[in-house]
């Protein structure tokens, strides 16, 4: 069984919308994430979101090569946090008939982020999207176990998700057994990279790690092969590897060659 792949914002960043819509049909990939929701305030993004040239340009590249944008970033529950702070992405979204949006837990108090994560899903439901939230060991949601409990305690709404990324899983508590109990319904796309794993990083190496220096798939010691055995075989796999320093010797499709190229001895059928 066979798995469709999505060229990572991170391993696009370089590319607008419809660049990177273009590089992945170029290269063998069916979807493309984008980043329209900076991660932080004036953080690095791509910019659409009341640029109505630029989702024309995007749906024309998409209409032309059967790509389509699988998940969008990034939305962070806060203390402060309001669902519709969003709305402008949500309907980019439904613009581009996107499927899922990258969520991240921030608030150090669970019961009020679980509630507010159940809120997230119902002012997204009417949009088609998932809520996927990402555990990430800097975050407060630091690994897999955490982001099944809230969603659980969040009543586990029907758009629901849980993202598991290769690098937190080798970087966070999470084992394989945590990553087999994670319901399939909950599990919509993961992603792949690699890094050197283990739980003694500092907050600012691991994120540093994270967007600035993956490891191609193989390249690093985070069991890959293992994660994405203990996945579903039919899930969608976003390629998300960002190395500055790898990347400059390469134009961004030779680069998006090069992500695929390495994940696919991973995510193929054995």
């Amino acid at each position: 069984m066979s798995r469709v792949h999505s060229l990572a914002y991170l391993s696009s960043h370089r590319c607008t919308p419809p660049e990177a819509i273009r590089v992945a049909a170029a290269t063998g990939y069916q979807f493309v994430g984008l980043r329209l929701w900076p991660n932080a305030p004036g953080a690095p993004q791509q910019f659409l979101i009341d640029r109505p040239d630029v989702l024309r340009e995007t749906q024309a590249a998409m209409a032309d090569t059967g790509v389509g944008i699988f998940d969008v970033e990034i939305i962070r529950i806060g203390e402060t946090f309001d669902p519709h702070t969003w709305d402008a992405l949500y309907d980019a979204c439904a613009a581009l008939k996107a499927k899922a949006i990258l969520v991240a837990g921030d608030d150090p108090d669970e019961a009020r982020l679980t509630a507010n994560y159940a809120r997230l899903c119902e002012v997204m439901a009417p949009y088609g999207l998932t809520a996927d939230l990402e555990f990430m060991p800097w975050t407060e949601v630091k690994d897999a176990k955490s982001a099944l409990r809230i969603v659980q305690n969040a009543g586990t709404p029907a758009n629901a998700g849980i993202l598991v990324d290769a690098l937190h899983f080798g970087r966070s508590t999470t084992t394989l057994d945590d990553i087999r109990a994670i319901p399939r319904e909950l599990l919509h796309y993961a992603q792949i990279c690699d890094a050197v794993a283990g739980t003694h990083f500092s907050t600012e190496e691991m994120i540093h790690t994270a967007r600035c220096e993956r490891l191609l798939p193989g390249d690093g010691t985070i069991d890959v092969r293992g994660l994405f055995d203990a996945l579903p075989a039919d899930l969608p796999v976003s390629v998300e590897v960002v190395n500055l320093e790898a990347e400059k010797n390469a134009d961004p499709s030779q680069w998006a060659a090069t992500c695929l190229a390495a994940s696919l001895p991973f995510t193929s059928p054995r």
